[in-house]
Formats: C-alpha cells, structure tokens, sequence
C-alpha cells in the first residue's frame, strides 16, 4: 500500500469514527432525557452540561480548548511562554532563549491551571537557585484587555507577596508584536526601550542574553535612580509596567513582601 493509500486510509476512518461518536452521543442525549417523553424531574444542570458536552463533540469542538486567549511571558534568564486557553489551562511552553528551552524540557506542565504551572516554574531548582541570589523575575500576562487577562495579572501579583523580587507587566498584543519582531520577550523589550532612551548603545541580541538584574542594574546606572523593588513604586501589573487597575509587589525596607492596590 502507498504512502498515499495510507492517508486516505487515515482519513476515511478518522470520518467515521467521528460519525460513530454523533451517533453515540445522539444515544446519550435520548437516554438521559428519555427521549423528551417522560414528565420526570430532571436536574437542570445536567441537561446544560450534556447539552455542552454534546455541542462540543459535534461541532468538533477542541479547537476551542486549543487555543491561546492569554500568554504570560516568565523571564529571569531562562525565559520561557506558556500559552493559556479561555479556560485558564496551560495549552502551550516554549522556552524563549536557550536556558529557557532546557527549562520548559525539564517541565511537565502542560493541561496545568496557569498559577500551578507558574508556581511550578518559580519552585524549580534554576529558578529558586536565581532568586535566592537577588536575581529579578518578572512575568509578563499578554493579550486582549479584558477579564480574563485583568483577572490573571492580579492572581500572579497578589501570589507573588512571598517572592522577593518579582513583579509583573501587562502588555497587549500590538506591544507584545514589537518585542518579538525584535526577538526579545516582553520584559526584556521593556528594558530595551529604557536603555535606548537613557542613551545605551545596545542591541536586542545583547539584551537577549542578559539577566533581568544586569538589565535593571544597568538601567540604574544610566539613569542614576534606584530601581530595586525596596525603593521602586512602578513596575506593578499595569500597561508597560506603570502601575493600573491591579495589584503591585513591593518590598519593604525590612526585606518583607507587601501588597497595595493602586
């Protein structure tokens, strides 16, 4: 049999299978609901599910549950995406730079709740290795302004009150397209545009492999200004880093993490 006579052969029986399985939940739905003909109480809630389930498998439906309504960009030095679905499961990790791809490799975080997988990421040996050594992470939520994305960078900023050094931006896709024409993730592009505008001579390939404290040190450098979370009042879960609608990390000056809404 060819290599083509195969396919075909691949295509056909993907076709009745999914003839096999509207015909089997046309069954389901019959069964349960006694063909519509007995007046018995049946839990509304049942039928909704069941009348979702049912839409979903006969629409082919798991295009849905496959696609990215959000993108939370984790950048320390290893800089790694995860891709987010409308029901807050992680569908997607890419590592964004070489120690990020060793990272997501290392990880089985896929189908996780997006705060599992973070939790995940920042607990791991690399990760927890680089922050105990005052290396900033920063974590960047990007799409659509709207609830789902709103409602992420606020659980990522108030879980993050235990980590020292850590803040979040929120970015939407036109700013998140210009950071990755340049190649760099958000945070990094974010650091870019500053040093360019405090005069640095720097390219995005240098940016790239740079960690987020020999950026942020090099932007306090250039600018004269401190920007160590114990003194730094921006760089909260707003638009390009400015403070928003949300919650912002800071740490005090007795080294402990609080939360202030702003």
């Amino acid at each position: 049999m060819t290599g083509m006579d195969e396919k075909l052969k691949e295509i056909f029986q993907g076709v009745r299978a999914q003839e096999a399985l509207k015909e089997r939940t046309r069954e389901f739905l019959v069964q349960k609901t006694h063909g519509y003909t007995k007046c018995q109480k049946i839990k509304y809630s049942h039928l909704v599910w069941a009348a979702i389930c049912a839409l979903f498998l006969l629409t082919g439906g798991s295009w849905l549950y496959f696609m990215p309504t959000a993108e939370i960009s984790i950048e320390i030095n290893p800089s790694i995406s995860l891709a987010v679905n409308r029901f807050d499961r992680v569908i997607a990790v890419e590592g964004l730079n070489d120690d990020g791809k060793k990272l997501a490799s290392s990880l089985d975080i896929r189908f996780s709740d997006y705060m599992d997988a973070i939790s995940r990421i920042i607990e791991s040996r690399d990760i927890a290795g680089l922050l105990s050594e005052n290396e900033i992470l920063t974590i960047s939520v990007i799409g659509p302004e709207g609830k789902q994305c709103s409602r992420i960078c606020g659980s990522i900023a108030s879980n993050a009150a235990g980590h020292k050094n850590m803040y979040c931006y929120f970015a939407d896709s036109d700013e998140a397209k210009e950071a990755r024409k340049m190649g760099l993730p958000y945070g990094k592009y974010k650091a870019f545009l500053e040093l360019v505008e405090l005069g640095a001579t720097i390219s995005p390939d240098e940016v790239r492999e740079m960690t987020m404290r020999q950026l942020r040190d090099l932007i306090e450098q250039l600018s004269g200004e401190t920007t160590d979370l114990k003194t730094r009042t921006g760089g909260g879960c707003g638009r390009g880093g400015h403070t928003g609608n949300c919650w912002k990390v800071q740490e005090n000056n007795n080294g402990n993490t609080g939360q202030e809404q702003t």
